[in-house]
C-alpha cells in the first residue's frame, strides 16, 4: 500500500481509479449459504440451477372454454355452429378421465391437462354456452368458431424442460427469479450471503440522533446515513455506536467490529488527524491515509484488522463532512459491498446532460457536483443543488446525479455537456 505522510500534494494524491482498484483488491466474494426463495431477493445465485421437472408439466388448456378436435370444428361459424357431446368438466387440478372421440369434447378449466386426441380449446364465448343458465347441465355444446391445431394449447414443457440449465451463478434474483425457482417446486436456493458492515463515527463532539442538544455539539447524521445507504445495497449494517476521542473507547469499538465482512468509519481521516484509531490499529492490524484527487472527500483512510492469523477485516474510513462522506461512500464503499455480494455490474448508470449553471474547479481535483437531472424532448439537462460546500447535506437530498468536472478542467460552464453519475436506483 501506499503511504504518505506530509501535506495533501496533488503530486501525493492517488486518482479516484487508483484508490477504487487499491481497495477492491482487497475484496472477494463472500461464501454461499441455503436461503428461502423469498428471502432472496436481490442475491447472487451461487450455482448454475437445472430443472428437475417439465412446466407445464402436461399438455393444458391456456383458456376457459372446451377441449375439441380441431378437425371436428374446421367447419364451425356463427351461423352454423358445430354440435359436440360433452364428456366431462375437467377442473385445473384434476387429470382427464374420458378422451376424446369424434363428435365430442369436454369442458376445461384454464391450466387443466387436455384430454388425449384433443388439439385445441375453444373459448367459452365463441361457444352456445351463454345461452344456456345452466352450463353444467348441459348434454352438448355448440362450437362458432374454428380451431387449428395447438390452438388455446400450451404444450408440456413449452417453458422450461426437465434437465434445461435454467439459471446460470451469477444470476440476481428477482421477484420473477422468486417464481421460476418456486415453479420447479425449489424453496431454497444456493446464493452468496450478505455482508455484515460495521458503521462507527467518531469524535467527543458527537451526539446521537434523540439524544438532548448540548451546545459545542452536534449530532451524527453519518451513520444514520451510512446505515441506510448500506441497507439500500441489501448488506446487513451494524451499528457499533461512536468511538470517543479515549483509546478504551476506539478499542471496544472495533472490537465489537472485527466479526464483520467490512467496518466503515467517519470523520478523522485527515493526515494528521485519527491518532487514537492510528495506535490502536497498529495494535491489530494497518491502516493508511491517502489523499484522492477528488472534490469533496479528498482524504480517505483504508487498512484490515486481524481478526486472526489468517484474516482480516478491511476498514475504509471515510471524511466527517457529510456530503463527502456520502460521496466516497458511493466511490470506494458501493463497489466494495456488491463485490462481496457477487455482483459483477458495480458502476451506477452514467448520462450525458447540458449544464445549467456553472461547476467551478478550482484546485484541479475531480469534481462531484450534485445535481438535479431532468429529461427534456432534447435530452437530459442538469443544474446544480446550490451551495456545494460539503457540509450542506441538503445538497445532496434534492440531487439525483453527481456532475462531474474532470481533474484538467477549470470549470464546466452553462451550455457545456458534462457526464453526470446518476444516483436513482
Amino acid at each position: 500500500m501506499v503511504t504518505h505522510h506530509y501535506g495533501h500534494h496533488h503530486e501525493d494524491m492517488l486518482s479516484v481509479e487508483e484508490a477504487r482498484d487499491h481497495i477492491l483488491n482487497q475484496f472477494g466474494v463472500l461464501d454461499a449459504q441455503n436461503f428461502l426463495i423469498t428471502d432472496a431477493l436481490g442475491l447472487v445465485i451461487a450455482d448454475q440451477i437445472r430443472s428437475g421437472i417439465n412446466i407445464p408439466p402436461l399438455d393444458n388448456s391456456a383458456m376457459d372454454g372446451y377441449a375439441v378436435r380441431s378437425i371436428d370444428v374446421s367447419t364451425a361459424t356463427y351461423q352454423h355452429p358445430v354440435v359436440l357431446e360433452i364428456l366431462e368438466t375437467i377442473p385445473a387440478g384434476s387429470l382427464p378421465r374420458k378422451q376424446l372421440r369424434s363428435g365430442t369434447a369436454s369442458r376445461i378449466m384454464t391450466g387443466a391437462p387436455i384430454p388425449e386426441h384433443c388439439d385445441a380449446v375453444i373459448p367459452f364465448e365463441e361457444t352456445t354456452e351463454k345461452e344456456f343458465s345452466k352450463p353444467g347441465g348441459l348434454a352438448e355444446i355448440g362450437i362458432r368458431i374454428p380451431a387449428f391445431p395447438g390452438t388455446n394449447v400450451r404444450a408440456k414443457g413449452k417453458d422450461i424442460k426437465k434437465g434445461d440449465s435454467v439459471l446460470l451463478e451469477g444470476h440476481i434474483i428477482t421477484a420473477a427469479t422468486v417464481g421460476v425457482l418456486a415453479s420447479m417446486g425449489m424453496s431454497h436456493v444456493r446464493a452468496i450471503r450478505k455482508p455484515v458492515v460495521s458503521v462507527l463515527s467518531t469524535g467527543n463532539e458527537l451526539l446521537t440522533p434523540g439524544e438532548k442538544p448540548a451546545e459545542g455539539k452536534i449530532f451524527d447524521s453519518n451513520s444514520s446515513s451510512i446505515i441506510a445507504s448500506v441497507r439500500q445495497l441489501g448488506a446487513i449494517p451494524k451499528y457499533i455506536g461512536i468511538a470517543r476521542d479515549e483509546m478504551e473507547s476506539v478499542r471496544d469499538k472495533l472490537r465489537a467490529a472485527m466479526e464483520s465482512d467490512l467496518v466503515i468509519s467517519s470523520a478523522g481521516v485527515s493526515k494528521g488527524d485519527y491518532d487514537m484509531v492510528k495506535d490502536v490499529m497498529s495494535e491489530h492490524g494497518d491502516l493508511q491515509f491517502w489523499s484522492v484527487r477528488m472534490r469533496p472527500a479528498k482524504p480517505l483512510a483504508f487498512g484490515t484488522l486481524n481478526r486472526d492469523s489468517d484474516t482480516a477485516v478491511p476498514l475504509i474510513g471515510l471524511p466527517g463532512n457529510p456530503v463527502s462522506s456520502l460521496v466516497a461512500f458511493e466511490q470506494f464503499c458501493r463497489p466494495a459491498i456488491l463485490k462481496m455480494m457477487g455482483k459483477t455490474n458495480m458502476p451506477r448508470p452514467t448520462i450525458q446532460a447540458v449544464l445549467k449553471d456553472s461547476i467551478v474547479n478550482y484546485d484541479s481535483r475531480r469534481v462531484y457536483a450534485r445535481v438535479i437531472v431532468e429529461q427534456t424532448e432534447d435530452g437530459y439537462t442538469a443544474k446544480t443543488t446550490g451551495h456545494q460546500d460539503s457540509n450542506i447535506l441538503t445538497s445532496m437530498v434534492h440531487a439525483n446525479g453527481l456532475a462531474i468536472c474532470p481533474e484538467e478542467e477549470e470549470s464546466k460552464d452553462p451550455g457545456d455537456i458534462v457526464t453526470v453519475i446518476m444516483l436513482d436506483d
